[in-house]
């Protein structure tokens, strides 16, 4: 859950939320869905793009964890509305002129880049607030514009998840920024079971492909299950397989295009759940997954958190386990496509 540490709703509660427009959704017919494969590959370093939020957290420098680590692109996170339908930095930060744009000046300048996520678990969702389509798009491309995006996050969560009105909202306004921005990559990120996307998950992609969204990851957040068998690698693998299966049947893809069009944003260390710890090596069964598949995208929640806690830290500031610095970017970085 991208997210200050708290509550999470549970896939029942989740699912309970689900209209019954959902039963209406069929899969869509192959041939008019089928897409080229994701663009996130075309762009060197940008299906590796963890998390920073530089609104909390003690976040670091991203200069200074390019330096380190070798990332080069960072998804920087959240755009939330400022009581309207307006996009700014946590619902409050404007979006030209202060430390958010001087901080994806500094990563360009040394040769990175960002996309941007809009959501996320807490405050007030754009998706919500915009009152039609037409007008969530346009708040999303005030966001695009301000920075010349490349690629654009929608971390669906929370109310704005679970009310379906707002999810055909989204896909529809995502439609229109990839037609007004031809080339632009989009990521669609929400939670997930063990076994993939929830009643509420399969619905939201069923209407990106009935809507002919040509969304290039469907990616899921693997982690705050409420309960979980095996290793969070292999937990993680179960939820990106039954989130492949959800795609390929959604869009009628091949098996390979539907790998290309998912992808996962895990979350390092301690997570939510007390007993629920995600490892290095769980990273590392991640990143085998995902290179075995060409993912579209092998993020985290979060580059604040990639490091070991010290006195009074926090657990948005630190992963709450013993490791090295930036030891979970390390791994990530590794993933090109």
């Amino acid at each position: 859950m991208h997210k200050a540490i708290g509550v999470r709703l549970t896939a029942p509660l989740l699912a309970t939320a689900l209209g019954s427009a959902a039963l209406l959704l069929a899969p869509v017919n192959a041939s008019a869905a089928q897409a080229a494969p994701a663009a996130a590959t075309a762009v060197p370093g940008m299906a590796a793009a963890p998390y920073e939020y530089l609104g909390w957290g003690s976040p670091q420098k991203p200069t200074d964890v390019m330096k380190a680590t070798g990332v080069k692109w960072f998804t920087l996170a959240f755009i939330l509305s400022d009581g309207g339908c307006n996009p700014k930095w946590d619902g409050s930060r404007p979006l030209a002129g202060g430390s958010d744009e001087a901080a994806i000046k500094s990563i360009r300048a040394a040769g990175g880049d960002v996309m941007v996520s809009v959501g996320g678990w807490s405050g007030n969702k754009l998706g919500e607030k915009c009152s039609s389509a037409s007008a969530l798009a346009g708040a999303y491309q005030k966001v695009i514009d301000a920075y010349g995006l490349k690629a654009l996050d929608i971390d669906i969560e929370n109310t704005e998840f679970s009310n379906a009105t707002v999810r055909q909202r989204v896909v529809d306004a995502l439609k229109i920024v990839k037609t007004k921005n031809p080339g632009i990559v989009t990521y669609i990120t929400m939670g997930t079971t063990p076994t993939g996307p929830d009643a509420t998950g399969k619905d939201l992609i069923k209407r990106g492909a009935a809507a002919g969204l040509a969304n290039d990851g469907w990616v899921v957040m693997p982690f705050d299950f409420g309960g979980h068998s095996g290793t969070m690698g292999q937990a993680t693998v179960g939820a990106l397989d039954g989130l492949k299966a959800a795609v390929k049947s959604a869009y009628g893809y091949s098996d390979d295009a539907a790998f290309r069009h998912i992808g996962v944003s895990s979350m390092n260390g301690k997570t939510d759940e007390a007993g629920e710890t995600v490892t290095t090596a769980d990273f590392r069964t991640i990143l085998a997954y995902a290179k075995q598949h060409h993912l579209a995208r092998f993020a985290f929640w979060a580059v604040n958190r990639d490091r070991a806690c010290g006195s009074g830290a926090d657990a948005d500031a630190c992963s709450g386990i013993a490791q090295s610095p930036y030891e979970f970017t390390k791994i990530v970085v590794q993933y090109q496509g």
